[in-house]
């Protein structure tokens, strides 16, 4: 991992990190087949152990008081979860590894789902290799994002526009699966070629449909519960706790469809992957939920959570929409957000109610709240989109809102 001074604020943005990429890498494993791809969740997994005793060491250390301790309690309780996620990131890679089976039809589904992770490794004579990241634009001709750089000096997740590229670095990038041939070809590597797709089941259908939403839901809690807590949101908190709930039942809808198609087929032993990978998504929103359960029920967040998930490679940001804006009416697939300045809307809050996932068609108005994750490095092109400039508050080392 980056070479960073061993401090709780750095190490626990290098855990959530951490975390985060090996759930995306364990679902492009699923989505390629890819052993490879697999294999590199393994390893993450080996930095994320360290992390996270380190971590846990420091906040046994960092306590002075017995009244400093239910706040470092609250650390040791997001440190926990943050652990759970990664372990929950190596059961789905273990269904490829461990070739538990995955009919094709869930990925022929993957395919349609609005983001992808995707490894593909820089070649000698490519147009990316001894490029800067700033130079290839590569979230304007693909739509994809580095997350990570794999080189001779081991993991970067920090990268920026600055980061050259050289051959033999593996990239681990995020977007539309569309953008992946792109990239492929920008890094002469070969094109992929995807299982085809199989007789689909009408039951088995449904509870792969049901699979794709909980995967998706849960990558939506664990990115409310990190804003929950950066802004000490109780709605934020409670709408996670919501999410938790939907997935615990669509769980349990996901096995009844998963045994009814059991006695459809000759061979049921690829539906053991569908059971797997469901039991990873629910815990991954039982870990969200675990991390927030505190900010719900209005309790302290420790300083040192707010700070360390600001530093973390994506940064949250909360803005409101000016009245005057251009994305004032503006659909979200509209604004492009996603491409210039990198950000994922996660929820969109009109008066007291939060719409968490919200689609390319929700339109905004004056007045939204629209709370996002995205590179520190865009936030002040993000605001302006919504009307504001941001200024640096030098005490609170934050950042105020000023209208434009």
């Amino acid at each position: 991992m980056d070479d960073k001074p061993r401090n709780l604020r750095t190490l626990l943005a290098d855990a959530k990190d951490t975390s985060e990429l090996m759930v995306d890498l364990a679902y492009a494993a699923v989505y390629f087949g890819d052993p490879e791809m697999a294999d590199e969740v393994r390893d993450l997994e080996s930095v994320l152990t360290v992390l996270v005793a380190d971590m846990r060491s420091l906040a046994v250390l960092g306590v002075r008081h017995p009244r400093e301790a239910p706040g470092m309690g609250r650390v040791l309780q997001v440190i926990s979860a943050i652990e759970r996620i990664g372990n929950d990131a190596v059961n789905i890679a273990r269904t490829v590894t461990n070739d538990l089976g995955i009919p094709a039809h869930l990925v022929e589904e993957l395919r349609d789902a609005e983001e992808v992770s995707h490894r593909v490794v820089v070649a000698e004579s490519s147009a990316m290799a001894h490029h800067t990241l700033l130079d290839l634009e590569l979230p304007v001709h693909s739509g994809m994002r580095i997350l990570a750089v794999r080189g001779g000096d081991g993991w970067t997740t920090n990268v920026s526009g600055e980061t050259i590229l050289v051959p033999g670095d593996v990239l681990f990038v995020e977007g539309p699966p569309a953008g992946i041939p792109t990239v492929r070809d920008l890094a002469g590597a070969p094109p992929r070629e995807l299982p085809s797709d199989s007789e689909p089941i009408e039951e088995l259908d449904r509870a792969i449909d049901i699979l794709i939403e909980m995967k998706n839901l849960s990558e939506a809690a664990v990115g409310l519960a990190y804003s929950a807590l950066v802004l000490g949101d109780r709605g934020l908190a409670a709408e996670v706790r919501h999410l938790e709930t939907r997935l615990d039942d669509m769980h349990d809808r996901l096995e009844t469809w998963v045994l009814r198609a059991a006695g459809s087929i000759s061979e049921p032993s690829p539906l053991r992957g569908l059971l797997h990978l469901a039991a990873a998504s629910e815990d991954i929103g039982d870990q969200a939920s675990a991390m927030v359960m505190f900010v719900e029920n209005g309790e302290e967040v420790h300083p040192v959570l707010g700070v360390a998930l600001a530093d973390a490679d994506e940064v949250v940001l909360r803005v409101p929409v000016a009245d005057g804006c251009s994305a004032v009416g503006s659909r979200l697939a509209d604004l492009k957000l996603d491409v210039a300045p990198g950000y994922i809307v996660l929820a969109i809050k009109t008066g007291t109610t939060y719409r968490h996932r919200p689609t390319g068609r929700d339109r905004l108005a004056v007045g939204d709240e629209v709370i996002a994750s995205g590179p520190d490095e865009g936030r002040e092109q993000f605001a302006e989109v919504f009307g504001w400039r941001l200024v640096a508050d030098e005490d609170a080392g934050d950042h105020e809102l000023a209208a434009l």
